[in-house]
């Protein structure tokens, strides 16, 4: 394999770990397994400048920002923490501190890293005025109103304490154990899913839309960083906190100064046994250097403070024996081995069942029936087994061997060449499948048909009332509140279904669930082929000359249109009045711009990047995601890429800036910037969009 092919591999999957768990809040790799294949990437990268691309997952930002509430820009920005995961990078931080500080004496502040959802908190006159996300780094969601339900964080400050008019002091908003655990057994006595850990149900319920549901939940809050420009205050981080639990802010006790590195190393291996024994998630320490007049001299690199760092701990493992491997179907017909164990406590909570993921992961590991197997949570998430005690093994144990025909309809399973995982072909007639594509295709980002739920499809499926996505459209009110009790529900599902005709074409595209075409990709192909004729006409060489589509996907596009099952399927949805074309945007065109191949990069003032692509491609112009001899020039806005800069010079491309650029374009006329869907469009009310990279993590 070539170091390009490991590029291309380490960002898809990087992007779909990313997808995972900031919008799926499903993560299935540990924080560390994430970090050492992002570190992996930014090095090949380094050494292969050329092959740069600015929607590479290091360019991205995983953020919390949510559409429902406010977003307010930071004061100061919310940088991340550079993470280590061993004791020999410690060392070195500390000795480039001691470096950087030029022999001069000092401290380390020693404390936990929660694991929850990143906080910031200002106080006007001792009184809490506003409480916002961590979002993107530089600017969060506005979740004020659920965060005063949070009894531990005060709303107004005892007076004569001694407090600044105004400041600002940053936390973790984190669900306790027992609250989670409680949480969690609710939710799967009413069939709903389980959150995977407490983080995510810390972030669920500070951003739910009723702050009634926050304050039954019993959020908890560690604050841990205190910022103001009054002289009065400490100088030092350890003492400042003390100063802000003094006028009542809850701060962990968990905390000590420490003068040498030894001191450091003591802390870390104190609470990485007694950690266990904390009423909230932690997975690691913070380091700081205590004193605030060194911090500002340290400063910081590109992406983070030379001050600090954080320590990761290692996943907690256990084991316990392997009773029997059974087998999931999902959407997309992809078969899951799960492992079902003697329950064993872990990390926190009780462990029973881990995804194996695929054959070739139980062949790596020579699993037999009646292993004992070693567990860990990946990040103290997901459990998955990391190990086998062969010296445990009895001599008659067989090898567990793959299925070789799907579990619940019974077709043969598939492998496709290149891929690791085995399909259960039959899609049209396998139960999980058909009830997975159908609640794919109801959901928020799909179809938006919120009144309808997984439990419903699963009703509407069993009572023989659909089969299909497009058997949607054909229910009555009557259908659906046959027992004659559910007259409000029924009325309110049948509005839905007929409002969802409404959604913009891109969602369309993505709501027919056809394999790995996601969100994105679903809006490439509408952009691109403007209609479900075109689109579904097309060859696999008209597909992948697509940016952004490559083989594989144009063979799942043109497999799924080629399904007659389907290809009947799309033509009711059509007959049914579904958007099956990109709306009419009203966008004046010209054909300024015809024949030119464009780059895009940087970061943008007046539109998204979204945007430009498509009034570039209103004005006759193609985009391109590389630069080469035939590029005609650069759309850049700010923080151009330094290698992209380079390659332009060395080649004599045009670099054209963002003003620049749209006084061309007007040259045909005024311009109205619009896009097909909402979601990618800033509204008046927003702030205006960072010009700078931001990171992740608040310290």
């Amino acid at each position: 394999m070539t170091e390009q092919d490991r590029i291309n591999i380490l960002r898809k999957q990087l992007h779909e770990h990313n997808h995972r768990y900031y919008v799926l809040n499903q993560p299935i790799i540990s924080d560390q397994e994430f970090d050492f294949m992002m570190h992996e990437l930014q090095d090949l990268e380094a050494k292969h400048p050329e092959l740069y691309d600015a929607n590479s997952p290091t360019m991205r930002v995983g953020s919390d920002i949510t559409k429902e509430f406010r977003q307010v820009k930071h004061q100061h920005p919310m940088l991340s923490l550079a993470n280590t995961y061993n004791e020999q990078d410690v060392e070195e931080w500390y000795n480039q501190v001691k470096r950087g500080l030029e022999g001069e004496d000092f401290e380390v502040c020693c404390e936990m890293k929660y694991d929850g959802l990143s906080i910031s908190l200002t106080y006007e006159n001792g009184r809490l005025v506003q409480a916002v996300t961590r979002g993107d780094g530089v600017q969060g969601d506005d979740v004020t109103t659920n965060v005063k339900t949070i009894r531990c964080i005060p709303l107004v400050l005892e007076e004569g304490k001694g407090y600044p008019e105004s400041f600002e002091i940053r936390g973790e908003i984190l669900m306790p154990w027992s609250s989670f655990n409680r949480l969690n057994e609710e939710r799967e006595e009413i069939g709903e899913q389980p959150f995977a850990n407490p983080r995510n149900a810390a972030s669920g319920t500070l951003k739910s839309q009723d702050s009634k549901v926050v304050a039954e939940r019993g959020l908890d809050a560690y604050l841990y960083y205190l910022i103001t420009d009054a002289e009065d205050v400490p100088q030092y981080h350890y003492e400042s906190l003390a100063t802000a639990a003094s006028w009542g802010f809850k701060i962990s006790e968990g905390m000590k100064k420490a003068k040498t590195l030894q001191d450091i190393y003591d802390f870390i291996a104190y609470w990485d046994e007694e950690r266990k024994s904390l009423p909230v998630a932690t997975d690691g320490i913070v380091l700081k250097v205590n004193s605030l007049r060194q911090q500002r001299h340290l400063g910081f690199t590109a992406k983070s403070p030379r001050w600090a760092i954080a320590y990761k701990f290692k996943a907690e493992r256990v084991c316990t024996k392997l009773l029997e491997v059974t087998y999931q179907v999902g959407r997309t017909g992809a078969i899951t081995p799960v492992a079902n164990m003697q329950t064993v406590q872990l990390a926190g909570t009780k462990v029973s069942r881990a995804t194996l993921n695929n054959e070739d992961f139980i062949r790596s590991f020579n699993l037999h029936e009646g292993d004992w197997v070693y567990v860990e949570k990946g990040g103290e998430i997901i459990p998955k087994i990391v190990g086998v005690d062969e010296s445990k093994r009895n001599a008659d144990a067989k090898p567990v061997v793959f299925i070789t025909h799907c579990p619940e309809c019974g077709a043969e399973l598939q492998r496709l060449e290149g891929e690791a995982a085995h399909y259960c072909p039959n899609d049209s007639g396998c139960p999980p499948q058909i009830k997975g594509r159908i609640e794919h295709f109801i959901a928020r980002k799909a179809m938006n048909i919120d009144s309808l739920g997984p439990e419903t499809v699963d009703a509407f499926y069993e009572r023989g009332l659909i089969k299909n996505i497009a058997d949607l459209y054909t229910l009555t009110a009557q259908d659906i509140n046959y027992e004659g009790n559910r007259a409000k529900s029924a009325k309110k599902a049948v509005e839905a279904i007929e409002a969802s005709k409404q959604v913009p074409f891109e969602r369309v595209v993505f709501a027919l669930g056809i394999r790995m075409v996601g969100e994105t990709t679903a809006k490439i192909l509408a952009r691109h082929f403007k209609s479900i004729d075109a689109l579904r006409t097309a060859t696999v060489e008209q597909l992948v000359e697509v940016e952004g589509i490559g083989e594989i996907i144009a063979v799942n596009i043109i497999r799924y249109f080629q399904d007659p099952v389907n290809e009947e399927i799309v033509n009711r949805l059509i007959s049914y009045g579904l958007q099956m074309q990109i709306a009419d945007t009203g966008l004046p065109q010209s054909n300024i711009l015809e024949g030119k191949s464009i780059v895009i990069s940087g970061v943008f003032t007046h539109h998204s990047r979204d945007e430009y692509k498509l009034l570039i491609e209103q004005h006759g112009g193609k985009n391109v995601g590389s630069i080469s001899a035939k590029t005609s020039f650069i759309l850049a806005g700010d923080n151009m890429g330094p290698s992209k800069l380079q390659k332009a010079e060395k080649l004599g491309v045009q670099i054209m800036s963002e003003d620049d650029f749209l006084e061309l374009i007007s040259q045909e006329g005024g311009i109205v910037v619009s896009t097909s869907n909402e979601s990618d469009s800033p509204t008046p009310s927003e702030p205006e969009k960072p010009k700078g990279p931001v990171q992740l993590e608040l310290f």
